[in-house]
């Protein structure tokens, strides 16, 4: 990865969202090679460009998506609708995003984010090239920011080792 993004600031811009807006503990995971964010997880996007193009992805799992969307909302968690998590995924992928963006060359545009459910467990290796990934624990279930420069054809797989 040619740009400036390391480890050490996908933390410091998860850690800014999690724990100065929602009061949430999210705590990285040291990664070896790979990790997994399981099945039915919240996928959400953002695409860049630019003189730095690429893509930041934020992946969590439903149980601590519905337990951020609850605190996002300030609602009990029973009462949060799959929709409601959407689009608080989409919210805060790009605060996340927003964050690393900063550190990014200019100019670089950041298109809308998105989101979606994700049903198949997925796995993404700590650091290529082009990626950084980071993963994090919280008791409500796991998380991974990934940030890519260029192309990722290839790079992300499903833990059965097929290229998704």
């Amino acid at each position: 990865m040619q740009a400036k993004v390391d480890e050490q600031s996908v933390i410091s811009a998860n850690a800014q969202f999690w724990e100065q807006m929602l009061a949430m503990k999210v705590e990285p995971v040291p990664m070896a090679e790979i990790f997994c964010v399981g099945t039915r997880h919240l996928l959400g996007s953002v695409e860049l460009s630019g003189v730095w193009e690429g893509r930041i992805e934020v992946r969590i799992e439903e149980k601590l998506a519905y337990a951020a969307t609850a605190a996002m909302l300030m609602q009990p968690e029973e009462s949060v609708a799959e929709a409601d998590t959407l689009d608080a995924t989409r919210e805060i992928t790009n605060m996340i995003a927003g964050v690393i963006k900063s550190s990014l060359p200019r100019p670089c545009a950041m298109t809308v984010p998105t989101s979606m459910i994700e049903p198949e467990r997925v796995c993404a290796s700590q650091r290529t090239e082009s990626t950084i990934a980071v993963g994090f624990r919280h008791e409500g279930g796991d998380l991974m920011v990934r940030v890519w420069e260029g192309d990722l054809s290839g790079e992300l797989t499903k833990c059965d080792g097929h290229t998704a």
